[in-house]
């Protein structure tokens, strides 16, 4: 058991990898606020418990997560933890995905997350007290293809939360950024994944191939989520959260790369760069 019981609000509860982050909360003495699209879902996900309370919860819908976080004070009387994971995959080339689809894809993982932090932060501050945990992606750290609408939500993810932490330490609320790579959830299923709705010759035989292989990709990537969601409880009910965890070996290896290449990108040019200040105030 903890030595302190948290009141956890979870989003995207109802499968994967916010199933398993309820399940371990639950296990490890805390109150739980799971919430989903489907609350029927997210009952059969985590299951029934006297310290669970399910909520129906569209994070594109300010108006419906403002009404979920006032029933979750309702019923436990605080949220100490707020774990942003809720999200979908719109997979495709950029030229491919419609403008629709592009608003759509940011507007869950960014404006969602968003709505959500939103909602639950006076609750905090009231408090002076409270984690902001949010899931990002190795693809919020490095674009790809194909993750040009994903990649520009968890991308926004990054720089939110950066700053966020700079505006809300003052409150005694301290934030979390998820970086997890492939891990074995349920995003990569048809309920989680879409693709592009147009067509570009161009583009045609890679849209194929991609297809293929992101379809054979799931059920085999390589990290167990069960594993993560109890590995992060404990972070979270550590004497010092990190403002970033990086999630699995693969993306370990993808946050190295990329930071060694941002390093080689500044070096490259570093006199030119270091050259553009005022006559006055390089002198």
């Amino acid at each position: 058991m903890p030595t302190e019981k948290k009141t956890f609000f979870i989003t995207g509860a109802g499968r994967g990898l916010g199933a398993d982050i309820a399940r371990s909360a639950l296990a490890a003495g805390h109150n739980i606020v799971a919430t989903g699209r489907s609350v029927q879902s997210v009952e059969q996900a985590v299951g029934p418990h006297e310290r669970l309370l399910v909520l129906p919860l569209d994070i594109t819908d300010l108006t419906q997560a403002q009404s979920a976080v006032d029933a979750a004070v309702g019923r436990f009387g605080r949220i100490d933890v707020l774990v942003n994971n809720a999200g979908n995959f719109i997979a495709g080339f950029f030229e491919e995905l419609s403008p629709a689809q592009v608003q759509a894809q940011v507007g869950t993982l960014l404006f969602g997350t968003m709505n959500v932090t939103r909602a639950a932060l006076p609750v905090m501050r009231k408090q002076r007290s409270g984690q902001v945990v949010s899931i990002s992606s190795a693809a919020g750290i490095v674009g790809q293809q194909l993750c040009t609408a994903y990649a520009a939500g968890k991308f926004g993810v990054e720089g939110f939360m950066e700053s966020l932490a700079e505006e809300v330490e003052q409150f005694g609320i301290s934030t979390t950024i998820v970086v997890p790579g492939f891990f074995r959830t349920e995003l990569l299923t048809p309920e989680s994944t879409s693709w592009s709705e147009l067509t570009i010759d161009d583009y045609g035989e890679q849209t194929a191939q991609n297809k293929t292989a992101w379809d054979g990709m799931n059920g085999q990537q390589p990290g167990d989520p069960a594993k993560l969601a109890e590995a992060l409880i404990g972070l979270i009910d550590s004497d010092e959260p990190p403002a970033r965890w990086v999630a699995g070996a693969d993306a370990v290896a993808t946050v190295e790369g990329k930071a060694r290449t941002l390093i080689a990108q500044v070096d490259a040019h570093r006199a030119l760069s270091s050259s553009l200040a005022h006559e006055e105030v390089a002198a």
